[in-house]
Parts: C-alpha cells; structure tokens; sequence
C-alpha cells in the first residue's frame, strides 16, 4: 500500500521515473533506519543527491504524512504513518499464520472450501483459500473483495468489526444480488445483531443462489477482530441452519487462531446458537 501510493504519485512510464521510485524507497529506508532526525543536508550526503532533488522528495513524502518535518529544527524523522501501515500488514500476515495449521484440517472435516478474510481500507479481502474435495471448485480467489451485506464474512465484520462499517451499511442502498439478499437495514441490523450473540454467520444465497457459507471471527491479544474463517459450499453440504458439527468446526478453527493471537476469550458456547 505504502508503495503504490507513492507511485501513483510518481513518473514511471521510463527510466527517470523508475529511478525517483527507487530514491524514494530509499529516502523512506535511510530515515527508517536513523536513530535520530536527520538535516536535509545529512540525507543528501547520505543519498549521494543533491540538496534540491531531495528537499523534492522529502517534501513529497511529507505531503502523504509518511515523513514529518520538525517546524523548529526543520529536520526530517519518519512518519507514524508507515508504523501504523506496517501494523496493519503486519496484523494481516499474522492472521494468515494462525489460521493456516486449522486449514487444512477443518477442509479434511468437513469437505468444503475454506477461507479466510481480514479488513482493508473497510472492505473485506479474502486473504487465502484451500478448495475443498468436492467435485465444484469455488471462483472466490485471494485478493476478492466480498460484500459486507452478503456475505457470511461481510456479517462477521459487521458484527465485530469497526462500529462505522455497520452504521455506514445502513445508511446505504443495499444491492440485492439475488431474491434472498438481505436489503432491508432492518433486517440487516438485526441478522448482526444474531451473528454478534452466536458467534458464526451463514449466508445461503444470498451472493450465489445455490452457495453458502459458515464463518466465524477471530481475535488478537486485545481480544478485538482481526479477520474471519469459514468454510464455503454448495447449499447440498452446507444448509441454511448449518449442522451442529459444522459450526462447531468452524468455531473451534477461529478459536484455536484467536487463542495464537493471544486472545482471552472464553471458548463457544453452544447454548448460544
């Protein structure tokens, strides 16, 4: 994010183009790596620059809130910009590690596909998938952005996600993919409202008539969400009221990757469901 950001911004179609990218990264490692704020003339030197193509970088990086200029000493240290990006990447990644020793084996005991998402600039991402042994293999790739709305993943993000994505949710007009979609705000609030008691969503047809899926959230050390698993089929394997067995799966999956990620909360409650 942080590099297409400063690219977009850039020159790139040639050679001078691709070479300010590559001072720019540069400029960003030098201040990262600097104990202390640096003088323009310091980082020039150091970059092998001069004064005026860095005083241009820097005020560009400084525009985008990834390098800050002292107003007394005019020196430049990095941003708090690039740390909370990198706390977000960070974030991602490590719901990709907790969740991946569960994969595999919540696909082997149940047969379906298994994904699992996370939050990007409010828009659920599925981050990885594992088919399943089916003979139907889903199109949904790592990288997909899935409806908040529509999806069993989108309604666990509502449900345990920022407060904003659910009052943005219903301030909006709700698309209606199929006959089954929930477009009423009502009915929408009170669907999460459900998710957040039993802890799992499902949504069948609500994207794709035919296809459901099972999810359930997982959270960090801060016991605060940090993405979804689920597992995703045919509405064959996968009913609307999902088996008992599934949703302890499934639950017990995000469970197991909460508790990597250091969260205390207490285990699923059946009696909830």
């Amino acid at each position: 994010m942080l590099i297409l950001t400063i690219i977009e911004k850039l020159p790139v179609a040639d050679e001078a183009g691709l070479a300010s990218v590559e001072l720019v990264l540069r400029l960003i490692e030098l201040l990262a790596r600097s104990d202390r704020p640096r003088a323009m003339s310091d980082i020039a030197r150091d970059m092998g620059i001069s004064k005026s193509r860095a005083h241009r970088h820097l005020r560009t990086l400084v525009q985008h809130g990834y390098v800050l200029q002292d107003h007394d000493t005019e020196r430049y240290r990095i941003g708090i910009k690039l740390l909370a990006l990198g706390e977000a990447v960070r974030d991602r990644f490590d719901v990709l590690t907790a969740t991946r020793p569960d994969m595999g084996r919540l696909r082997d005991d149940t047969g379906q596909t298994v994904t699992v998402s996370a939050l990007i600039d409010d828009a659920v991402v599925v981050l990885d998938l594992l088919q399943g042994k089916t003979l139907v293999e889903f199109g949904v790739r790592p990288g997909s952005t899935l409806d908040l709305h529509a999806s069993a993943h989108g309604l666990v993000a509502l449900a345990f996600g920022p407060p904003h994505l659910l009052e943005q949710a219903l301030e909006r007009r709700l698309k209606a993919w199929t006959s089954s979609t929930i477009t009423d705000p009502a009915k929408l609030k009170a669907e999460v409202e459900k998710v957040r008691r039993q802890r799992w969503a499902t949504a069948a047809d609500q994207l794709l008539v035919g296809v459901n899926a099972l999810a359930s959230p997982i959270f960090d050390y801060r016991d605060e969400w940090r993405g979804t698993i689920a597992i995703v089929g045919s509405t064959q394997f996968i009913d609307a009221a999902p088996s008992a067995k599934q949703r302890a799966l499934v639950v017990d999956a995000a469970s197991e990757a909460s508790r990597r990620l250091g969260s205390g909360r207490p285990g699923w409650d059946p009696s909830r469901s």
